[in-house]
């Protein structure tokens, strides 16, 4: 599964591993306001590496979570989702809006391999410095340069270089920063 290759979601594996998942979820989406430190000690629990001074708002979505790196003084406000069957690498000092997607899966355009429920994944990673509009949806494989800035709402299909502003579906360059 981490690898890029076809896997069937159904393995046992995977679904004690989803399992543990939903679990800290819910404890973390659930979790008293006013406990701002048992919610980071669930996040840390949760992911593979939560960075010193990020904060994320819940309601927060993962898949695993495991697979899940946030560097230092990154933000995620309410609604983050990220679907990791492949690595999510985010940088350092990241603002990322209400409601955004990181979506690694991918599913084979062959219908018989769907229909044998074959699932994929592509690694995404966010630059240092990056902010992620409201409602943006970032696509499986998709890399974004440090100090990026993606408007709201746009889909981000293909990379996207260091130091610009990205806007659309799909996203494309409008001018360097």
């Amino acid at each position: 599964m981490q690898s890029g290759e076809l896997y069937l979601a159904d393995d046992p594996q995977i679904q004690t591993d989803l399992a543990r998942s939903a679990r800290l979820m819910h404890r973390f989406n659930t979790a008293d306001p006013d406990g701002p430190e048992d919610r980071r000690a669930i996040l840390a629990e949760l992911l593979g590496e939560l960075g010193e001074g990020t904060e994320i708002r819940p309601p927060f979505h993962v898949d695993f979570g495991s697979y899940i790196t946030i560097g230092p003084r990154s933000f995620v406000n309410n609604g983050g989702t990220m679907l990791d069957v492949a690595p999510i690498t985010i940088g350092a000092d990241v603002q990322i809006g209400p409601n955004v997607q990181l979506l690694t899966p991918t599913h084979p355009l062959d219908a018989d391999l769907r229909r044998a429920k074959w699932e994929a994944a592509e690694p995404i990673t966010i630059g240092d410095n990056v902010w992620l509009g409201g409602g943006v949806i970032v696509c499986p494989g998709v890399t974004i340069g440090e100090n990026t800035v993606v408007g709201a709402g746009a889909v981000v299909t293909r990379d996207l270089p260091p130091g610009v502003l990205a806007v659309g579906n799909p996203a494309r360059v409008i001018r360097e920063l």
